[in-house]
């Protein structure tokens, strides 16, 4: 719950946050520390807060005075590995209490989740029911669900029986499955732009940019991950949402978590903001940023900020 080291560079500043149980976050942090509001980032699984990129940018050129942190979860990206028992949802949601403690411990916060990242904040938001609307003033969930991660689109292959032996087998010998796991990728890569990029043209250097990102993530942080999937439900901490301002969004062919996903959080949340973006797939930050940050551009708003280049008298609204 410390910050170790920070680089100061004119954009972007770097810092090491040291979570409860000694685990190293790789931070990222743009923006005034004296921001009227700050942004916070979370990524999906087997990402990294490089998928916010091009989102992070336009927000920036839309809201040059706020300030938005990103961070990699445990054991993805620069952020260090950690026991395999601890790659839990509801151990992310504690890290994010870490990080925040770290380098936002006063002020409003919006939370930005895409995939895992959104089950992190609604994970949170159970956890720490207390900060909803105090500290925690707006909440975005992108591509995203709230439970039944089993039970519609890609999902379902989280029943099948071959989950356990996977795991299993990465748990007997994590070194050869990391190697078979970096050869399954090329191999399947067709497979995985289909569900992760829906039915638009891609730009190859976002698709390249995702593959990277899969690849380089431990094949012991994916494997794991699973089990946490499976049981995931926060269904009600959805009704905790109605106290803020909330945007759900989604691809209309995410084949990950399906835009029922998305429709049926929204019907939980009063007043919550619902976009659906066209032939977008579960990728859709990195597919379509513009549209993405656009939205969280409205969120701001009702959150208290303006449409303009300034950020100023923000003021919680429910």
């Amino acid at each position: 719950m410390s910050i170790t080291s920070t680089i100061a560079e004119a954009v972007e500043r770097r810092a090491m946050v040291t979570t409860a149980d000694g685990v190293l976050l790789s931070v990222r942090e743009i923006g005034s520390v004296d921001a009227a509001l700050t942004v916070v980032f979370l990524h999906g699984h087997c990402l990294r807060t490089e998928s916010w990129t091009y989102v992070r940018a336009t927000l920036r050129n839309q809201f040059p005075d706020a300030r938005i942190v990103s961070y990699d979860h445990r054991g993805h990206g620069d952020s260090a590995e950690a026991p395999a028992g601890t790659y839990t949802i509801t151990q992310l949601a504690h890290d994010l209490h870490s990080v925040l403690d770290a380098v936002a411990p006063t002020g409003p916060v919006v939370l930005v989740g895409h995939s895992m990242g959104g089950m992190t904040a609604l994970t949170y938001a159970g956890l720490f029911p207390h900060e909803i609307g105090n500290r925690i003033a707006g909440v975005a969930l992108i591509a995203t669900a709230a439970s039944g991660l089993a039970e519609a689109g890609f999902g379902r292959v989280l029943r099948n029986p071959i989950v356990s032996v996977f795991q299993a087998a990465v748990r007997r010998s994590p070194v050869t499955m990391q190697k078979a796991k970096r050869f399954g990728c090329k191999v399947f890569a067709p497979v995985v732009r289909s569900a992760e990029f829906g039915t638009r043209k891609v730009n190859p250097r976002v698709l390249a940019l995702a593959n990277a990102m899969h690849n380089a993530t431990p094949i012991v942080t994916m494997a794991t991950f699973l089990s946490s999937f499976m049981t995931y439900d926060e269904t009600e901490s959805l009704d905790l949402l109605s106290a803020i301002p909330t945007l759900v969004l989604c691809g209309s062919a995410d084949l990950m978590t399906p835009p029922s996903h998305s429709i049926s959080m929204a019907a939980h949340v009063e007043y919550s903001d619902l976009v659906i973006v066209e032939g977008a797939g579960h990728s859709v930050i990195l597919e379509q940023p513009a549209l993405v940050s656009d939205s969280i551009v409205r969120l701001l708003a009702r959150v208290g900020g303006t449409t303009s280049n300034e950020i100023s008298g923000l003021a919680l609204v429910a």
